[in-house]
């Protein structure tokens, strides 16, 4: 009795432990590679990205006082590394692209006017090719792009 029951208990703990390992072992993976890449993008510590937030697998950070936003979105099949110097920048909007005669939305970017020569840039920020579940993300993405292109237009004109 008392062996099985030990046995039992070492293959539950071992069908818990094994996945949690993964995880814990795929998020630290993910934080050496998401300060790598703001380190990546620091410039001589001209940038420094103090205000971060993540959801997703998607990585939005801002540097208020020196003006600039970095988006990493470790969804696409290679990970997508956008950085924009927020002084060069008049403006900054969010664009949704929905389906033809439908609600359906197919991809939400950032769109950021340049003040010389009136460029427009834009960075995609949700794509349904990206969601492996059709729109599951849609409503929580749709809702932080709408904060951050709200606190990035903000850090533009102060």
């Amino acid at each position: 009795m008392d062996t099985s029951v030990t046995i039992i208990g070492i293959i539950m703990t071992a069908l818990m432990g094994i996945p949690l390992f993964y995880v814990i072992r795929s998020n630290s993976i993910n934080k050496t590679k998401i300060k790598a890449i703001k380190t990546k993008f620091n410039q001589n510590n001209r940038f420094n990205f103090e205000l971060t937030e993540t959801q997703n697998k998607k990585v939005l950070a801002l540097d208020e006082k020196n003006k600039g936003f970095l988006l990493i979105d470790f969804n696409a099949t290679e990970e997508v590394v956008s950085f924009v110097d927020l002084n060069t920048i008049q403006s900054c909007k969010l664009v949704p692209t929905t389906e033809n005669n439908s609600d359906t939305i197919l991809k939400i970017e950032f769109e950021f006017q340049h003040k010389e020569g009136k460029k427009v840039e834009l960075i995609s920020f949700y794509k349904i090719e990206n969601d492996q579940i059709n729109q599951v993300c849609l409503y929580e993405d749709h809702q932080l792009a709408k904060k951050w292109a709200r606190m990035i237009q903000d850090c533009i004109t102060i």
